[in-house]
């Protein structure tokens, strides 16, 4: 029975002995599901002194068909900010513990999708053995799945920065015995470099309480109750409470609730933090007790129309901003609380606030009819809408009726250009021009991803004839747009022919025109006998029987439709006699007379054999090339004068007909 085997009756018989133990109970404490992860860094180490029982929710499959699950688990999350590799270790408070983990990367995703998703994971041990687990240098696999005898530690993976990470650690053992998590080393880092700090403030219009953003996210655990971690310059409103916003359902947080024991009159105020004993980030690092915020209350009057976000191109919605919070109940949902003129008619079909869970936003969304794409100048104005009101602020405030913003909007733009080619024999030059409509101001051209420009019209010279992708990009502040369009510079040209490599006496030669352009052409042969043509495919050309192979230059050139030439010139062999024949006798002496032994004028053989024996029926010499020739030596050695038998084998290339030929020849020196 194989280990991984046990293992899994061992699972069978734990479920079905704790079904209603544990494994049927959800785990909703914090920390035990995945959107609510402890908060860890890489400089201390996290001590869990018991574990409580539930979980048993599947996992995807990593170990074959071994179903795993998350039993008892608790689930830590961190951030890479240094790509590099990590070591931990999970060290159970009793040795005869088996504690297992699986580790997600959970950038830019859902939490909860780390049960669905099996490609989010980077590493896991489900080993069946008890004791330390985590990751190691020396360790070979990342993955190491269920069973005994299986590794208890699995090699470092590498982190990416600014990738976010899940680690599940989870009890197989089903004791509540708990466990001490270490980061120990690897090249990584998972210590949040930023220190942390005040961000913002802003009082309640009331002045009964301040908000308080961080500049990240820190421990809830180390907001005191009482607010004794701020101090606010004024006698008037003591500090009674503080709370971190959210950490009903997080470890950790990034905006606290101040509450102010009377209400803070108009007026301009500080608040700071208590000298080295006040929020903590989770590294343990507390505020500056320098950091010094700026809250202003303001009377108790009507939030203004203070401002409109930028206002992007082609818009379909206005985003409202406001100071102070506005009702989301004051908003009317038809959008009729606002009204929009200006250079064209632009109806309003809706209104939204994006609202927390007091039911208060600063932002509100008006939803418009269709897209401005045209330039102009507009005003929203604010009215009284259907529900019977315009809007009201959280302090229950109603903004004046009439109130006014304006804003403008830009031209939709085309980044379609034209490219003129202007052809060339060596060269081509292409001028790109854009017509700079609906006000653009930037221009960025690419070419082939290797020349690139910004001004509104380039010329881009070629020596290389293809084609070629252009790519511009143009905006005139707010609208932008792309265009790519396919260049052919179809000017390419090669003068190329073949013919026939040998003539004999009284043969007609061939010649046959590979030559290639993307142009119409035309042509001039010179065929070195006296003869020339002007058709792509010339007629067969003689040449006049001389004494001895003669090499004769046969030249072409091509020349396109703007004019452009290109010339080739290949040489044909002529040969004084193509009778193949043997000499009677021959000698190897060096005189440069006769030298050697091989069938003469072979050019109209093909599949050539030649064999040359001595007197003892002895082969001396083999070749199928009749260019190849026997010098008068076997093994380096001259041969003796005397008689030696030759074969020939051939086909004839022009009858087809096969010659099988037999004789001697005597060796003279």
């Amino acid at each position: 029975m194989t280990s991984m085997f046990i293992r899994k009756i061992t699972v069978l018989i734990f479920v079905s002995f704790i079904t209603l133990k544990s494994l049927g109970q959800t785990c909703g404490g914090l920390g035990q599901n995945p959107g609510t992860a402890f908060p860890v860094c890489g400089t201390s180490t996290f001590t869990q002194a018991s574990v409580p029982s539930c979980g048993g929710k599947a996992l995807p499959a990593i170990c074959g068909t071994t179903v795993l699950t998350d039993i008892n688990p608790y689930w830590y999350k961190f951030t890479c900010f240094k790509t590099g590799t990590l070591i931990f270790v999970i060290t159970p408070n009793t040795a005869t513990e088996d504690y297992d983990w699986q580790l997600f990367d959970v950038t830019n995703r859902n939490p909860a999708d780390i049960y669905t998703d099996a490609s989010l994971i980077v590493a896991c041990n489900w080993s069946g053995e008890p004791g330390n687990t985590g990751t190691s240098s020396t360790a070979t696999a990342l993955k190491e799945c269920d069973g005994l005898g299986v590794p208890t530690f699995s090699s470092m993976p590498t982190l990416v920065l600014g990738h976010q990470y899940l680690l599940l650690v989870s009890h197989f053992t089903e004791t509540q015995f708990g466990y001490s998590l270490a980061f120990t080393g690897g090249t990584t880092s998972i210590t949040d470099p930023v220190p942390p700090h005040l961000l913002s403030a802003r009082a309640a219009c009331d002045g009964t309480k301040i908000f308080v953003k961080l500049n990240k996210s820190m421990k809830c655990s180390s907001v005191n109750a009482d607010g004794g971690d701020f101090i606010l310059n004024s006698s008037i409103a003591p500090i009674i409470g503080a709370i971190g916003v959210g950490c009903d359902s997080s470890f950790d947080m990034d905006s606290v609730v101040i509450t102010l024991g009377n209400p803070l009159p108009p007026g301009n105020y500080n608040i700071t933090v208590k000298p080295n004993d006040n929020l903590l980030d989770n590294c343990d690092n507390f505020i500056p007790s320098t950091d010094t915020l700026y809250v202003t209350v303001f009377p108790l009057i009507p939030t203004p129309m203070d401002s409109l976000s930028k206002v992007d191109c082609a818009p379909d919605t206005l985003q409202l901003v406001f100071r102070d919070p506005i009702r989301c109940s004051s908003i009317a949902t038809d959008g009729s609380d606002f009204v929009i003129t200006g250079t064209a008619p632009i109806a309003i079909t809706g209104a939204t606030g994006i609202c927390n869970t007091n039911g208060l936003t600063n932002v509100i969304q008006v939803k418009l009819s269709a897209p401005i794409q045209e330039a102009g100048n507009f005003s929203i104005q604010l009215k009284t809408g259907t529900d019977g009101n315009s809007i009201i602020n959280e302090c229950g405030k109603e903004t004046t009726v009439g109130a006014t913003l304006l804003f403008t909007t830009k031209d939709t733009v085309s980044a379609l250009f034209t490219a003129t080619i202007q052809y060339g024999c060596l060269t081509d030059n292409v001028l790109f021009t854009h017509d700079g409509r609906n006000g653009v101001t930037s221009w960025h051209w690419n070419f082939d991803n290797t020349i690139s420009s910004t001004a509104k019209d380039t010329i881009i010279t070629y020596t290389v004839f293809s084609q070629k992708q252009s790519t511009l990009i143009v905006s005139n502040g707010t609208c932008s747009d792309t265009a790519s369009a396919a260049i052919d510079l179809n000017n390419s040209l090669k003068a190329s022919f073949e013919g026939t490599s040998v003539v004999c006496p009284g043969d007609p030669a061939t010649f046959i025109n590979n030559s290639t352009s993307s142009r119409s052409l035309t042509w001039a042969w010179n065929f070195g006998n006296g003869n020339t043509s002007s058709l792509q495919t010339p007629p067969p050309q003689f040449y006049t029987a001389v004494n001895s192979t003669q090499d004769i230059p046969v030249q072409m050139i091509i020349t396109n439709n703007i004019g452009c030439k290109d010339t080739i010139t290949n040489t044909i062999k002529v040969a004084g006699n193509c009778y193949i024949a043997i000499p009677k006798a021959f000698s190897p002496n060096g005189d440069g007379l006769n030298d050697y032994l091989y069938p003469t004028n072979a050019y109209k053989a093909k599949d050539l054999l030649f064999i040359i024996y001595n007197r003892g029926g002895q082969k001396i010499f083999e070749t199928h090339k009749w260019e190849n020739k026997w010098d008068g030596t076997f093994k380096g050695n001259p041969q003796d004068i005397g008689t030696y038998v030759w074969v020939l084998h051939y086909t004839n290339i022009e009858t087809g007909k096969r010659v099988d030929l037999k004789g001697t020849t005597v060796l003279i020196r």
